[in-house]
């Protein structure tokens, strides 16, 4: 299929390119029907809605929310709520997509969904949130559902909105569903490790590329772009395995430290200040230094589209870690690939919150509470049969890691949607017998 004939997301959007080859190649690579051509490259339903909220200062603001699901071959859809200015039905379908590769790469039962309220969270008081939390559930009651669509937290929402949004639904629905929403807080049956999740996902395949390159985690060196949720807990667990952490980043400014940062320091600052603006502990340096500090891996942590061909050309390391969604944009891609640094894709890389999130559900459906020590174990093992899966992809076909990634994706999808049809189901609600 020629990009340009593409209908999945509209020609003034670029983010669905970062994935639209990979997409391609990979439905080659296993001769995937057209009929799966059709169904991976366009959203199973997108829904729009308003959210009135009334503010402190007596006035009425109207917010646009979101949810796209992109597919449901695999099981009821998964994916987060994102709060950010910066949002828009294009993006959450390449969003919701990447979702769903990430899903099949790690064997989940689920399918790729996201959503999100076009807002800046920053300038709302804690009381406004709620109130744009709890409409925004109100408005998608009919959408989700502990088996069709299953929300989590995302970039600018955490347990909190997690809660409010849960008690809404049930309260609007009259269920007492625990599952219908991940990422909450444990007291109301999230799960152990789920906030640090994708943190710790980060680090096992760092270590698992650094198994195969010869690298020893202990004396080895970082940098991480992003020092959020993600970013910080990715800096804690690859801290504990011995790895330096020599610069880090979030919006406000990017510092580094010869010797390594004391992550511990750079948290408490930020729990502090809020952004990591004049820490005292490290050299601040300009944001595009960061990627040409010498290490033995960059991860990028932060946003989709931050590594642009001029950052990629400054990159020195041995590897690239994505730990954000799509923060490659795809000339950057190939130019790491001319330099011959391992890129470590997104959908691998990133999938610790999805396992996670997996648990949290399984046991609110078995009424059980794991251990986090269990979590751990179950979420590890994931993660590296999916790297196993990825690196023999990669080497049976030749290609990249992302390419290997996205051929054992939709191997997954294209056997679970044969066998679907099979039995007279199609993905998207549709059954179909002959009577």
């Amino acid at each position: 299929m020629n990009r340009k004939e593409n209908t999945y997301v509209s020609t003034d959007s670029k983010l669905f390119d970062v994935i639209a080859d990979s997409i391609e190649e990979s439905l080659t690579a296993i001769k995937a029907s057209d009929e799966l051509r059709d169904i991976l490259t366009r959203p199973v339903k997108k829904v729009h809605v308003t959210v009135p909220v009334a503010l402190n200062n007596g006035s009425i603001r109207v917010y646009e929310g979101y949810r796209v699901i992109h597919s449901n071959i695999l099981g009821p859809s998964i994916g987060g709520i994102r709060y950010d200015a910066d949002i828009d039905e294009d993006k959450l379908e390449a969003l919701a997509a990447w979702m769903t590769f990430k899903t099949a790469l790690a064997d989940l039962p689920f399918g790729g969904a996201k959503g999100g309220i076009k807002c800046n969270p920053g300038s709302l008081k804690d009381n406004e949130k709620e109130q744009l939390s709890r409409g925004y559930a109100a408005a998608m009651s009919q959408v989700f559902g502990v088996e069709t669509d299953i929300p989590s937290p995302e970039m600018g929402t955490g347990e909190r909105e997690m809660a409010w949004i849960l008690d809404e639904y049930n309260k609007i629905t009259g269920n007492s569903a625990l599952g219908v929403i991940t990422g909450k807080p444990v007291i109301l049956g999230g799960s152990r490790g789920r906030k640090s999740a994708t943190g710790r996902g980060v680090m096992i395949t760092v270590l698992e590329v650094f198994k195969r390159l010869g690298i020893e985690p202990e004396g080895a060196t970082a940098v991480i772009q992003g020092f959020g949720n993600v970013g910080k807990h990715t800096a804690l667990w690859l801290r504990d395995q011995g790895v330096r952490i020599l610069g880090i980043s979030d919006l406000s400014a990017a510092y580094y430290h010869e010797d390594g940062i004391d992550i511990d320091n750079a948290l408490e600052h930020v729990r502090q200040h809020e952004t990591l603006s004049g820490f005292p502990g490290a050299q601040e340096i300009d944001h595009s230094e960061l990627f040409r500090i010498p290490v033995d891996v960059v991860i990028p942590a932060a946003r989709e589209s931050t590594v642009t061909e001029t950052i990629a050309r400054d990159i020195s390391a041995k590897v690239v870690v994505e730990a954000a969604n799509g923060p490659l944009v795809p000339g950057a891609d190939a130019i790491l690939g001319e330099k011959e640094i391992v890129v470590v894709p997104d959908i691998l890389a990133g999938a610790g919150g999805a396992i996670v999130s997996y648990y949290e559900w399984v046991q609110n459906r078995l009424g059980k509470r794991w251990l986090e020590e269990e979590i751990h174990y179950r979420h590890d093992e994931k993660i590296r049969s999916a790297f196993e899966k990825v690196w023999q992809n990669s080497e049976k076909y030749q290609v990249s890691l992302r390419k290997g990634a996205y051929i054992a994706a939709v191997k997954k999808l294209d056997v679970s949607y044969r066998l679907n049809k099979s039995f007279g189901y199609l993905p998207g609600g549709i059954v179909r017998y002959c009577v």
